[in-house]
């Protein structure tokens, strides 16, 4: 893909054309405009204006066609020469039976045409080896001297060259009878417009000579099997590229023949060596040789050429060699010699079966060659042949836009190795000249050219019936450079032929490639083209200019004499290149364009054109022709007839049909015309008074228009005949022109006769016509003329001047400056009439006129004027006399009206409304109008701030102030401007300070803001401020009143009305001194809640505080309690108020609290009672269930519990899982406590568990909820949850009363005494296996249990602190934990009871007891102590006892990671806090208060963690006891902050949370 020696070197660029839309609204015009500068190069480029853009209007889906192929170096002239001759050679050679080598010297290839062509000019081979010339002729070719060149080229040329040359000038023939063949031009049936075959000539179909295709490309040539097998081949038998020759072809033959052929050769064991085709093709060692490719080429190709029906056989000349046979050796003798003796040295032709001797030929065979061999007769013959005139194939594959696109896309990719739209267009054109050049490279493209937009469809939009166009279609496909408007618009010629020339009037679509192009042409009688590119990559134009047609056609003869001596008309074929340089450096003038998308190429009359695509694109074009071109139509059907080329149509009824009807013609058409006729008519005068001096006077009348045009074509130049021609009686078959009278026939003068379509009489009257019609311009010009310059003094009146503009019109004259002088005329003219009746009338209208621009004095006496100099009369000046008259009386009688100042309103306004009925402006009126608004603005000031006018808005004084800076100045208007501006500024200066009372943030007392509004009160303006601050002050005046009266009530006030009355004060811009008491109290209230509901409710609880301080009225229902517990859990339920039944108004009533809170005691135990008995009915976990699934308990995680490790609530009844609840730590439950538990007192071991509904808080002592109460006392402010902890502890210490009054009875005393000597018992006796692990230490803080209901004492942790054991403690312990559950376990079996008999009597009061103690959220020792009397009096629940160890194993087994965790979590805390405070003080105080002890440290620990990590499960249980002493530990705990510092032991540790599958919300999240 490197370029050549000699680069390509771009012609000038052509004329570019930009029309603005102006220009672009008229093609013809436009073209007829820049035609002088455009012509001058042949071709010009237009660029339309940017916003025109027709869309593409072709049916992409169903447009197919079938490109042609092309073979580049085919194309261009020269090229084409060398390699004809190349073909020529290897012809001969291959004739011969030679296997030629064509050499490479100085690394390139001999071109063998160049050398036979310099030798020849140098005198010939004997001439040059006489003188020594080798050494010149290697210069001419541009081989480097000095390296003995001249004799290799010598040598080459002997061997090669010089025998070709002897044959061809028959040197070596003494006697060649040879055929003549037929020389006659080929274009004898050129049609150039046929529709399928435009622009190329189809290679004969038995043209089968495929040098080229074969050249470089190592393809296989189609067999004979190929052409059976494929039709397309069969019918074309058309293998390789480029000018195709006769006899060289590959056909298919008879398979019989071919058989018997292969069965005569089979005794011959070597077997025939036939040379084949020769093909070029390089080797490796860089030479171009001629090599045979396939044996059954040459002897098919022998076939061909043979003239007898049988070929000549190769054992046909087998037996004639070897003397085998008597009858052949009498038959044959030489031709040259005339003797048949020396047999054995007698040669057949495999062409013509004549014999030869070896030593008779010229030059003589040392020896008989081997294989097909020809005569010199038939070698001569051969060669002689001409070349079949060269065209394109068409493709055998058929495409679509898409497919042709991708294949375009993807060759033009591949050739240049980079993306098509980035290869360079100098790029292109410079390999597309060098690979047309080259004899080495062939390069094959495809071009969709010369398809019909009547059968595919144009690219523009078309008016049809076919679819229905939308308006902007409708716009282009009206559009002039719509090329299928173009050719028949008003002013082309082509519009007025009848005849079907579709091949000119109708455009043709082309679909290139890069490579792909279109060859030196001029069009058809040589008429104007124009090409659009509607899409895709640039299209290469190059241009030659009309004026060196001839020597272009010159140029292109003389380099290259061959092609046109076998194709004279080669040129009209659109078949050959020359290169652009060559014909510049031969003096023929080139310009060049690059058209790109969406621009037009026009080409002028013959103007030479060729070019080649960028890349895919679709382009259209179409021919026209305009007036100008007329004279060069007449030339060229000269140029035809001397060609005897055919016509398209007849020029002379072209002219005829437009002189016909002159009145339907352009004016500058008309004119042209009529200079044509006149020529014409001359002309046809001459050659019919030539024909009477011939003595032909027959003569009839003769319709040419109705005739075929191959009726009445001149048998002798071709041409179309129209107004005569000369016919014969005898021959009705020919006719000829009148340019031609003699070469009719031989038949007599008298046979021969006229016939004519026009009278010589009649033709002078159509000229006539057409002269008028030319003509009558300039009449209508002299009389618009003598209207416009009024040069006969007589104005003419509008109603002549529209008669001259209406015939203009009529009669289509150009568009002339006189013509537009006329309009510009008529239409001043119309204005003035049109405004001097609309002035007029408007005064007529007086007061009711319509309100428009009026016009000035100035401009009254300009248009007064502009009538009289018109050149037309119009009676309407004088009515716009009479009010200029009108306007200067009013003029002096305001000027009258102004000196006298003052004069009154009335008067002023008075003359002001005559002035506006005048219709005019006059000086004057502006100033009354001034004086007018000047005296109106100081009555409304004075209005304004009048004492008893309604004071005015800020808006309203500087609208005032507004107006009267436009109003005449007077010392009036200037003080009443001053005593505005002056109020305006005292007004705004206490808008201001009201504004900034309002808005800031220090707010004032109600007396400053008083003081504020009283001043602003005395100005008589209204202020927005000023009332809003008023407002505000009225409402801080209600809202202290209110406060006063709720402050003075019979009851402290509830903490809503507080509220309320805090948020309504704070948005008061005031400054309230009762507001920040009402703060401080509703904060101290918020306070107590917090610490009230940090006592009481878990963490995450779902319960209010005022739900659980309240009792449970709807414990009876389980499924109601269920479902409001996971309402709460889901946030659904509505509000505290539903709990007692009590509305927002009685919770304010303390009575009403008491009394609901009673009634709902007493509903809570009832229905704890009705539960208990609908839960002991249902199935326990472990039974097979029969009832119906609503029977069974539901856990909270919704699933029934069933099987192992689920738990009964000790007060509900119902059953839990394990897993999902909280539920007693038994290792907790034996730590010792002074005095000692044993381990077999298991009633004292920690197994009581309450479920989640049953205890709703963390249930604190109820010495911390007395502080809580004690600090409710001092709050001013009524709390409903104040109430009812005073009604919950009323209700504790009711219910304590009667339990210790209880366990003070003789009866319960004496089991206590029983059950503490039982105690001692087990405390004295041995126990060996009890590890010593069993003692530890008890913790300073263990958590509170959640699940167990007995009374707890505080020695086991702060009631409301949610503390866990310190990882320190667990880690050490973590393997005797484990050891303890097992033993634990293993002292199941030895557990007996019940250990006392308690009796019915005694039993019953104790069980309510524990009921109702179970039913209140405080913790109560008494409630610890009664459960323990309850359990010694039954027998151990062993199976409870299991579940929860199981639990705690369970539990224990993941605890080391969580310590883990918590250790690196305390360690934080350590190194980023301090010590805290005494742990003493955490009852009543806020968590981040207590967070400072260690203990609580770690709780908090463990809650971070929590959040951090996510951890889900049940919270850490509360241990239990089994010391009766809780009153000791409590006040131990509380005296010894630092009692944890016992060792650690196993019963400290703490069970990790388990998570618990809930299926709406975790119960984990009450703790």
């Amino acid at each position: 893909m490197e370029p050549g020696s000699d680069d390509f070197l771009p012609p000038p660029e052509c004329p570019v054309f930009e029309p603005s839309w102006a220009e672009f609204r008229d093609p013809l015009g436009y073209i007829a405009k820049i035609r002088p500068i455009a012509e001058k190069s042949g071709i010009c480029k237009i660029r339309p204006p940017a916003d025109w853009q027709p869309p593409f209007a072709v049916e992409v889906d169903n447009f197919r066609f079938t490109p042609r192929i092309q073979r580049l170096n085919e194309l261009e002239a020269q090229t084409r020469v060398k390699l004809n001759y190349l073909d020529q050679i290897a012809k001969f050679w291959e004739i011969q039976g030679s296997s030629l080598k064509i050499p490479n010297v100085e690394r390139r290839i001999l071109d063998l045409y160049s050398l036979s062509k310099i030798v020849v000019e140098e005198g010939g081979y004997e001439a040059i080896c006489k003188d020594r010339r080798w050494a010149r002729v290697a210069q001419r070719l541009n081989y480097p001297p000095g390296k003995n060149i001249g004799s290799l080229l010598r040598s080459h040329y002997e061997r090669i060259v010089y025998p070709y040359e002897m044959y061809q000038s028959g040197a070596n023939l003494v006697q060649c009878n040879t055929r003549p063949f037929d020389n006659e031009e080929k274009d004898k049936e050129y049609k150039p417009h046929s529709i399928p075959l435009r622009q190329s000539v189809q290679p004969s179909k038995f043209n089968s000579y495929g040098r080229r295709a074969k050249r470089l490309q190592p393809d296989p040539e189609p067999t004979e099997e190929d052409i059976e097998k494929n039709p397309e081949l069969k019918k074309l038998q058309i293998y390789g590229a480029g000018p195709k020759m006769m006899g060289l072809g590959l056909m298919a033959k008879d398979k019989t023949l071919r058989k018997k052929e292969l069965l005569c050769s089979l005794p011959d064991k070597e077997g025939p060596e036939c040379p084949p085709t020769v093909v070029v093709k390089e080797e490796s060692g860089g030479d171009m040789k001629v090599e045979p490719s396939s044996p059954k080429t040459y002897l098919e190709s022998k076939e061909e050429l043979s003239h007898s029906p049988e070929p000549c056989t190769k054992m046909t000349m087998r037996l004639r060699r070897n003397h085998s046979n008597a009858q052949f050796i009498e038959s044959y003798v030489c031709r040259m010699c005339s003797r048949g003796d020396e047999d054995d040295k007698l040669l057949l032709c495999d062409g013509c079966d004549d014999n030869y001797h070896i030593f008779c030929l010229l030059p003589p065979l040392p020896e008989i060659p081997k294989g097909v061999w020809r005569c010199p007769k038939c070698v001569m013959a051969e060669c002689k042949r001409p070349p079949e005139a060269f065209g394109f194939e068409q493709a055998t594959r058929e495409y679509t836009l898409q497919s042709f696109g991708e294949m375009a896309d993807s060759f033009k990719a591949d050739y240049f190795n980079m993306p098509v739209h980035m290869v360079p267009t100098e790029l292109v054109e410079k390999e597309f000249w060098r690979l047309v050049n080259s004899i080495e490279e062939d390069v094959t493209v495809e071009y969709g050219a010369d398809i019909h937009s009547k059968e595919f469809g144009s690219g523009f939009p078309v008016s049809d019936s076919k679819r229905h166009l939308t308006p902007e279609e409708e716009e282009y496909a009206t559009s002039g450079w719509n090329l299928n408007v173009m050719p028949v618009l008003e002013q082309s010629v082509l519009c007025h032929i009848n005849a079907d020339i579709s091949g000119m009037k109708v455009p043709w679509l082309y679909v290139g490639m890069v490579f792909s192009a279109f060859c030196w042409h001029i069009e058809d009688h040589w008429s104007y083209s124009i090409n659009y590119l509607h899409w895709g990559e640039p299209k290469t134009w190059y241009g030659v200019p009309s004026l060196a047609a001839e020597h272009l056609e010159e140029v292109m003869k003389k380099l290259t004499p061959e092609l046109f001596d076998s194709q004279p008309d080669l040129l009209h074929q659109l078949v050959t290149l020359m290169n652009p340089n060559t014909l510049m450096s031969h003096g023929v003038p080139v310009v060049r364009t690059n058209q790109c998308a969406g621009e037009f190429v026009i080409t002028f009359p013959r103007a030479y054109h060729s070019g080649f695509n960028q890349g895919y694109n679709f382009a259209e074009a179409v021919n026209f022709c305009t007036a100008d071109w007329l004279p060069a139509g007449r030339q060229c059907i000269e140029h035809y007839r001397r060609l005897r080329r055919y016509c398209v149509f007849s020029h002379e009824e072209l002219i005829c049909k437009m002189a016909a009807c002159p009145e339907k013609l352009d004016l500058n058409l008309a004119a042209a015309v009529h200079k044509e006729m006149f020529i014409m008519v001359q002309e046809e005068r001459r050659l019919r008074k030539a024909l009477l001096e011939k003595g032909i006077t027959e003569a009839e009348r003769e319709a040419f228009e109705l005739l075929p045009d191959d009726e009445r074509q001149c048998i002798k130049c071709k041409t179309t005949c129209f107004l005569s021609a000369l016919a014969c009686y005898d021959c009705p078959d020919g006719l000829v022109c009148l340019s031609h009278i003699n070469d009719l026939c031989k038949c007599s003068s008298s046979r021969q006769y006229l016939r004519y379509r026009y009278t010589l009489d009649e033709l002078p009257a159509m000229l006539h016509k057409l002269k008028v019609r030319a003509e009558s311009f300039d009449t209508w010009a002299n009389k618009v003329r003598v209207a416009l310059e009024v040069e006969d003094g007589r104005k003419r009146s509008l109603e002549e001047l529209r008669a001259l503009e209406s015939e203009a019109r009529e009669r289509r004259f150009p568009n002339s400056e006189l013509l537009q002088r006329l309009k510009n005329c008529l239409s001043e003219a119309e204005a003035c009439v049109s405004r001097a009746l609309g002035l007029v009338s408007g005064q007529e209208a007086g007061p009711h006129r319509v309100a428009d621009v009026q016009m000035t004095l100035a401009e009254l006496r300009a248009f007064l004027d502009q009538m009289s100099n018109l050149p037309c009369a119009m009676h309407q000046i004088g009515d716009v006399k009479g009010v200029l008259e009108q306007v200067e009386a009013y003029q002096a009688e305001a000027r009258e009206a102004l000196a006298s100042l003052p004069s009154s309103p009335g008067l002023l306004q008075a003359l002001l409304e005559r002035g506006r009925q005048l219709g005019v402006e006059v000086p004057e009126a502006q100033q009354l109008q001034r004086q007018v608004e000047q005296a109106r603005w100081l009555d409304e000031v004075k209005r304004t701030l009048a004492p008893s006018a309604r004071r005015g808005t800020l808006a309203v004084m500087r609208g005032l102030l507004v107006a009267g800076a436009s109003v005449a100045p007077s010392p009036a208007v200037d003080k009443a401007r001053a005593e505005l501006q002056e109020l305006l500024t005292i007004a705004e200066r206490w808008e201001e300070k009201a504004h900034l009372c309002l808005e800031a943030r220090q707010k004032h007392p109600p007396a400053t803001l008083e003081a504020i509004i009283h001043e602003a009160e005395n100005i008589p303006v209204h202020l927005p401020n000023i009332q809003a601050l008023k407002e505000a002050l009225a409402k801080a005046r209600a809202w202290i009143a209110d406060v006063d009266e709720i402050q003075n009530g019979d009851h402290y006030p509830c903490l809503d009305d507080l509220e309320g009355l805090v948020a309504v004060g704070r948005d008061l811009p005031v400054g309230l001194e009762e507001l920040r008491q009402l703060e401080l109290q509703v904060l101290t209230a918020h306070s107590w809640r917090e610490k009230a509901s940090k006592t009481f409710l878990k963490k995450n609880s779902c319960y209010t505080l005022l739900e659980v301080l309240c009792p449970c009225a709807d414990a009876g229902s389980d499924s109601t309690k269920r479902s409001r517990w996971m309402e709460k859990e889901l946030g659904l339920y509505k509000s505290d108020t539903e709990l007692l039944g009590l509305s927002a108004q009685d919770l304010r009533d303390p009575g009403s609290v008491i009394v609901a809170f009673k009634e709902g005691e007493q509903k809570e135990k009832e229905g704890i009672l009705q539960l208990r008995r609908t839960n002991s009915a249902k199935p326990g976990p472990l039974a097979s269930s029969t009832t119906a699934a609503s029977a069974n308990s539901i856990c909270v995680c919704g699933q029934v519990p069933a099987g192992a490790g689920a738990l009964r609530c000790d007060l509900c009844q119902d059953w839990f899982h394990g897993r999902c609840v909280s539920v007693p730590r038994l290792l907790n439950s034996l730590r010792p406590s002074p005095p000692s538990s044993p381990l077999l007192a298991w009633w004292e071991w920690d197994t009581k568990f309450l479920c989640p509904l049953c205890m709703r808080s963390r249930r604190p002592r109820l010495e911390t909820i007395l502080a809580l109460l004690v600090a409710l006392q001092r709050l001013p402010v009524r709390l409903p949850e104040g109430e009812a902890l005073q009604c919950l502890t009323e209700r504790a210490i009711s219910w304590q009363g009667r339990a210790r009054q209880a366990l003070a009875s003789e009866d319960v005393s004496a089991l206590l005494g029983r059950l503490t000597e039982l105690r001692q018992r087990l405390q004295a006796e041995p126990r060996p296996q009890e590890p010593p692990t069993l003692l530890p230490s008890a913790p300073a803080s263990d958590p509170l249990r959640e699940g167990g209901g007995k009374d707890m004492p505080k020695a086991q942790g702060l009631e409301n602190g949610d503390s866990v054991t310190s990882p320190e403690k667990v880690a050490p312990g973590e393997g005797s934990g484990k050891r303890d559950l097992e033993l634990l376990s293993s002292l199941l079996p030895q557990l007996t009871g019940p250990v006392l008999e308690l009796p019915e009597a005694t039993r019953a009061p104790l069980e309510e007891l524990m009921l109702e103690g179970d039913l209140l959220e405080v913790t109560l020792d008494e409630n610890h102590s009664i459960w323990q009397l309850l359990q010694a009096g039954q027998p151990p629940d062993l199976e409870r006892i299991r579940t929860l160890l199981e639990l705690e194993k369970a539990e224990r087994h993941g605890s080391r990671g969580r310590g883990r965790a918590l250790e690196r979590r305390r360690r934080r805390k350590v190194d980023r806090g301090g010590e805290g405070d005494d742990p003493a003080r955490e009852e009543l105080e806020p968590k981040r208060v207590r967070s400072s002890g260690p203990e609580a440290e770690e709780a908090q620990e463990e809650e971070e963690l929590e959040e951090e990590t996510g951890a889900e499960g049940p919270p850490q249980p509360l241990p239990t006891t089994g010391s009766p002493s809780t009153q000791e530990n409590q006040n131990g705990l509380e005296s010894a902050p630092g009692a944890s510092s016992g060792p650690s032991a196993p019963f400290s540790t703490l069970t990790p949370r388990l998570p618990v599958p809930c299926p709406q919300q975790p119960p984990q999240q009450q703790s």
